[in-house]
């Protein structure tokens, strides 16, 4: 009975040790936002991983002015278009997830801190302040890439 216990624990060891790490290059692409209203594409940089908005399904206003990013705290950024914005900056990869990253809501005009999660080919982005409880989580999609 103790070779058998023992037998099970190194299988159940060995299989821990062997288990697939995530790629953390699995989130370059371009990802669709919960809401559906924008597509960002992630890329790297060095170590570092980084989003920028690359479609919006409402470019526009309803006067046909280029959408800006009127809210930013900084004044002379509120004339920038927000297709091009980059929101996602300085992820890191550690422990499965994306971490020490922030990102910008154009909406809002805010940065907060951010870790990301890939999750059965979708990511969990979740933004916070201070601690990651007090956040909200978005998930977004896979999509093909933007040209």
């Amino acid at each position: 009975m103790r070779k058998l216990i023992a037998i099970s624990i190194v299988f159940i060891l060995c299989i821990h040790a062997f288990a697939q790490k995530i790629n953390e290059d699995i989130i370059l692409g371009t990802w669709l936002t919960g809401s559906g209203k924008g597509k960002v594409q992630i890329y790297k940089t060095g170590v570092e991983y980084n989003g920028k908005i690359v479609w919006l399904k409402e470019p526009t206003y309803p006067d046909g002015k280029i959408k800006v990013d009127k809210h930013n705290p900084d004044a002379s950024k509120q004339t920038t278009p927000i297709l091009g914005l980059n929101m996602l900056k300085g992820f890191v990869f550690h422990d499965d997830k994306w971490v020490d990253g922030t990102i910008y809501d154009p909406e809002n005009g805010k940065t907060y801190s951010c870790k990301i999660t890939w999750r059965d080919g979708k990511l969990d982005v979740r933004g916070y302040i201070g601690i990651s409880l007090l956040g909200r989580t978005d998930t977004w999609f896979k999509v093909p890439d933007v040209k």
